[in-house]
């Protein structure tokens, strides 16, 4: 009897990378950097994904300039000298099969706030935070920063630090590069007319909402190598009834990227406004990831949110509604959770990892 075949599980391409399967693991902040280095946590941390199996590791929101980080604590590649520990991580990723992404990011007005655990919302000066810059002089809310109206020569900086991010990013042996234009972080301040109410060339119109996102598009294509890819990560609607961005702009702006040159559209959502109406579930993100694919054919997407179980996300691979899917929770819960779904597949799990090969050898006894 032969052996069932899993798309989850396959080998696949990215752009030109190949992959050893679909999984992915999603970008997840943990605000354990000092001064923006990685450190042995970051290692300890990503590496169990490589020994679980993950076809692509995309680490943390990475901060592109030093206000631009969330908090103290997220990691950064302004400097040279984050280059180093951040290739301990990719040299481990990739002797145990795995690839390695990393997602650059500038937070905008959700920058300088407390860590998680040590104080909610805004970080003062004098407790260490710093000013926050954005599109308007909105903040996100009350309670967090209010920011200072980003300059047009503040603006124009914006896409050569994503460009120079990313060519540190190639120096550390990523694999990958995403752009995250999702919750609420600067480049999604730019696209949605609730966080962005400019009147010159950087706002009103679609055209100029999304003005930034494309020129840094175009500045991190230009030194990230061709044959790797570029994924951007988008809040496909801000969740806001008849008011914000949505799934019509998010097409009409996959569109545009794949013109640019991106490969992957990885579609999450929400994130920017407090007025945001949510409903929850599982599998609550996917249709916008379907939507975006099936209107875009050019650009290969990305699901992510709530997606649980190998049967969940082997189903919205089969029924063509993404073409990866991007797992958060699961995989903190359980870093193996690719040799569990080759299990619950009935799938030959050899081609995860050196653990998943020991796991399945019935000789095999442990210490």
């Amino acid at each position: 009897m032969s052996e069932p075949v899993s798309l989850l599980l396959s080998p696949a391409r990215m752009g030109r990378l190949e992959l050893r399967n679909r999984v992915t693991v999603s970008p997840m902040c943990m605000y354990s950097a000092k001064n923006g280095l990685a450190n042995d946590f970051h290692l300890a941390h990503y590496g169990a994904f490589a020994l679980g199996g993950a076809g692509l590791i995309l680490l943390e929101a990475t901060a592109v300039t030093p206000e631009g980080r969330i908090s103290p604590g997220d990691l950064g590649l302004w400097a040279d000298e984050q280059i180093g520990p951040l290739g301990h991580i990719t040299d481990f990723v990739h002797r145990f099969g795995g690839k390695a992404g990393i997602q650059l990011a500038h937070a905008g007005r959700k920058a300088s706030t407390h860590l998680p655990g040590k104080g909610q919302g805004a970080l003062s000066v004098a407790a260490g935070g710093w000013e926050t810059l954005a599109p308007s002089a909105l903040p996100y809310a009350a309670h967090y920063p209010h920011p200072r109206e980003m300059t047009l020569e503040e603006i124009a900086a914006v896409p050569g630090q994503f460009a120079a991010a990313a060519r540190r990013a190639e120096m550390a042996g990523f694999d990958a590069a995403e752009l995250h234009a999702a919750h609420g972080y600067l480049l999604h301040q730019f696209l949605s007319p609730l966080s962005n109410q400019r009147t010159d060339a950087y706002g009103g119109s679609f055209e100029n909402r999304t003005r930034l996102l494309l020129e840094t598009v175009r500045a991190v294509r230009e030194v990230w190598p061709m044959h790797l890819p570029l994924l951007v990560r988008i809040s496909a609607t801000d969740w806001v009834e008849g008011a914000g961005w949505d799934l019509e702009q998010s097409v009409a702006l996959a569109r545009l990227l794949a013109y640019e040159g991106v490969d992957v559209m990885d579609v999450s959502s929400g994130g920017l406004a407090q007025e945001q109406r949510i409903t929850v579930g599982p599998l609550y993100q996917v249709p916008f990831a379907r939507e975006v694919r099936a209107r875009t054919p050019e650009m290969q997407t990305m699901a992510v949110g709530l997606i649980e179980t190998a049967d969940q996300a082997e189903a919205l691979l089969q029924e063509g509604q993404a073409d990866f899917v991007a797992l958060g929770r699961a995989m903190l819960r359980d870093p193996h959770w690719p040799q569990r779904a080759a299990h619950e597949l009935g799938v030959t799990p050899g081609c995860l990892s050196r653990m998943s090969a020991l796991a399945g050898n019935a000789s095999f006894m442990p210490a």
